[in-house]
C-alpha cells in the first residue's frame, strides 16, 4: 500500500510539473515600426510575463530578460532604417527567455507590458530612444492601454499621386505664416477603426492629412505641419506637444469614426466640452512643469511668476477664449464638408477628447465618415474623396483666418492693409465654362486653380465644385 501511495504522489507531482510547463507564457512574434525620434518593439504573448531591460557597450546591445516564457517561433523582423542591426534569442532556463538586440547605435530604452483587450493578448513594448532624443523620451507619456496590432494583409490605401512642388512667392520680412498643426490619428501597432474589407483608420487619415497638408502649403501665408509622417505610434499629449513646438495657432486632428451599427454614417467636427476645459485648467495648474510653459492664448503669459489664483484667472481666461476660437473654425469646417459629404450632425458637438485640451491652440477633431459603414469605407479609400475632404476642411480653415488672422501674420497685414480680396470662395460650374475663364473671372492663375483643386487636367464637368484660392487686390 505504501508503495501504491508513494505512486501516486509522485504521478501528481508529475502532473503539476507538466500542467506548470504547459502554462509557461509564449513569445508568439514580435513587430516593429520606426518613428522620428524612436524605435518601438512589440513582442506579441500568450500570457503576463515579467521582464527586464538593460544595455551593454562595446558593441552596443540591448538584453531583454522575459521570466516564465518560451520562444514559440523566430524573431523575424526587419530592422531596416532603425538603430537595431539584428535580433538574436535563447532560452537561459526552460522557462526563462532572453532576447538580445544588437545594435548600431546606443539607444534609450523604456518597456512596459500591457494587458489583453478585447482583440489582442498580453503584449510587452520596448521602446529604443535615439540618444539625441533622450529628453522626449524621459518625459514621454505612457502609451495608451489598448494599442493594437495591424494585419500584415492590410490593403493598401491608394495614394494620392505625387504633386509637382510650388514655389510661392517669400512672405513679407516680419510677417509671418500661419501654423496649421495636422495629426493623423493613431499609428502603428494602433490601427483605429477598422472597415468590412480590412481598410483600417490610421491609413486613410494619414492619406487625408498629407493631401490637406499640401493643399494648404500651395497657399502663401499659410505652412501646415503633420505631428506624425509615417505609420507610427506617438502619445496623445505628445501630438499636442508636438504642436506646440511647431508653434501652431490651429490644431486638427483627422479621424475615421466606427460604431456598432454599420448604419450609422456622416461626419462630424468635434470641439473641446466644458467639463474637459475645466479638468484640464486643474490639471495645469497642478503641473508646475507645464505652468511654466507660455499660453499663447493668453497673450504668451508665462505663468511660472504668479500665484496659484492668478494663474487660474489667466488660464481660464486662455480656455475659454481658445474653446469659442475651436468652435467657430469647427463651425466653418463642417459647413464645408457637408457640400462633400453626408454629416452626421449638423452642429459642432463637444466632448473630452485628449487632444484637443491645448489651453492655447484652437483645436478640432475631425471625423471624416464612419469606416464601420461599408459604402464610406469604401469612398474613404478613394484619393478622390480624401482629395475631396481636404478641400472642404482647407476652405474652412482659410475661412476662419481670414477673419480671425493671429496679430504679425502676413493674413493679419493683408486684412488690415484691405488688401485680402472679397468674392466666393467656391464656384460650381456651369455649361460653357473653362479653366481660363474662370482664372480670368477671379483674377487667379490657371495653375493656382488647377493646383487647388488637384486638377490634373484642365477639363470641367458641368455641376463640379472648384475652390477658388485666396487673392490680393494688390494682385488683381
Amino acid at each position: 500500500m505504501r508503495i501504491r501511495a508513494l505512486v501516486a504522489v509522485v504521478g501528481l507531482l508529475l502532473t503539476a510539473v507538466t500542467v506548470d510547463a504547459l502554462a509557461v507564457t509564449q513569445v508568439k512574434s514580435v513587430r516593429l515600426w520606426r518613428a522620428p525620434d524612436n524605435t518601438r518593439l512589440v513582442f506579441d504573448l500568450s500570457g503576463p510575463v515579467q521582464h527586464s531591460v538593460f544595455t551593454l557597450s562595446a558593441p552596443d546591445r540591448l538584453v531583454i530578460d522575459i521570466n516564465g516564457a518560451t520562444l514559440a517561433a523566430p524573431l523575424n523582423v526587419s530592422t531596416a532604417n532603425t538603430p537595431i542591426s539584428s535580433v538574436r534569442s535563447a532560452q537561459r532556463t526552460p522557462t526563462d527567455l532572453r532576447v538580445v538586440v544588437d545594435l548600431k547605435k546606443s539607444v534609450t530604452p523604456k518597456s512596459f507590458t500591457l494587458a489583453p483587450n478585447a482583440q489582442y493578448g498580453n503584449r510587452l513594448v520596448v521602446d529604443l530612444y535615439d540618444q539625441e532624443a533622450d529628453a522626449v523620451a524621459a518625459t514621454a507619456p505612457t502609451p495608451p492601454p489598448t494599442p493594437v496590432q495591424t494585419p500584415a494583409t492590410t490593403p493598401a490605401v491608394p495614394v494620392t499621386p505625387a504633386q509637382p512642388a510650388i514655389k510661392l512667392p517669400p512672405v513679407p520680412s516680419g510677417k509671418r505664416d500661419i501654423v496649421v498643426a495636422i495629426d493623423a490619428g493613431h499609428g502603428g501597432e494602433d490601427p483605429g477603426a477598422s472597415g468590412s474589407r480590412g481598410q483600417h483608420e490610421k491609413d486613410i487619415v494619414l492619406q487625408i492629412a498629407k493631401e490637406l497638408q499640401r493643399q494648404i502649403n500651395t497657399e502663401k501665408g499659410y505652412r501646415a505641419e503633420l505631428t506624425r509622417t509615417g505609420d507610427y505610434f506617438i502619445p496623445l499629449r505628445k501630438r499636442t506637444e508636438i504642436a506646440r513646438k511647431k508653434g501652431a495657432d490651429l490644431f486638427i486632428s483627422i479621424h475615421a469614426d466606427a460604431a456598432p451599427s454599420r448604419a450609422a454614417f456622416g461626419a462630424s467636427v468635434f470641439a473641446l466640452s466644458d467639463r474637459g476645459a475645466t479638468s484640464e485648467t486643474a490639471r495645469w495648474l497642478a503641473d508646475t512643469e507645464n505652468r511654466s510653459d507660455l499660453i499663447g492664448g493668453a497673450g504668451n503669459v508665462s505663468l511660472d511668476d504668479k500665484d496659484r489664483m492668478l494663474a487660474g484667472v489667466l488660464l481660464d481666461l486662455s480656455m475659454t477664449a481658445t474653446l469659442s476660437s475651436s468652435l467657430n473654425v469647427g463651425q466653418k469646417v463642417l459647413g464645408n464638408m457637408g457640400r462633400v459629404t453626408s454629416l452626421h450632425k449638423q452642429r459642432v458637438e463637444q466632448a473630452g477628447f485628449m487632444v484637443l485640451k491645448s489651453p492655447d491652440i484652437p483645436s478640432i477633431l475631425v471625423e471624416t465618415g464612419f469606416i464601420s459603414n461599408n459604402n464610406e469605407a469604401a469612398k474613404l479609400a478613394t484619393a478622390s474623396h480624401q482629395q475631396a475632404l481636404a478641400r472642404s476642411i482647407h476652405t474652412g480653415v482659410r475661412q476662419y483666418f481670414q477673419q480671425n488672422p493671429p496679430p504679425g501674420t502676413y493674413i493679419a497685414w493683408l486684412r488690415d492693409s484691405g488688401k485680402i480680396a472679397q468674392g466666393p470662395r467656391e464656384h460650381t460650374v456651369r455649361p460653357g465654362e473653362t479653366l481660363a475663364m474662370l482664372a480670368v473671372r477671379y483674377q487667379v492663375s490657371v495653375a493656382s486653380l488647377r493646383s487647388t483643386n488637384s486638377l490634373k487636367t484642365d477639363e470641367l464637368k458641368v455641376g463640379q465644385h472648384l475652390d477658388i484660392p485666396a487673392t490680393t487686390l494688390a494682385s488683381q
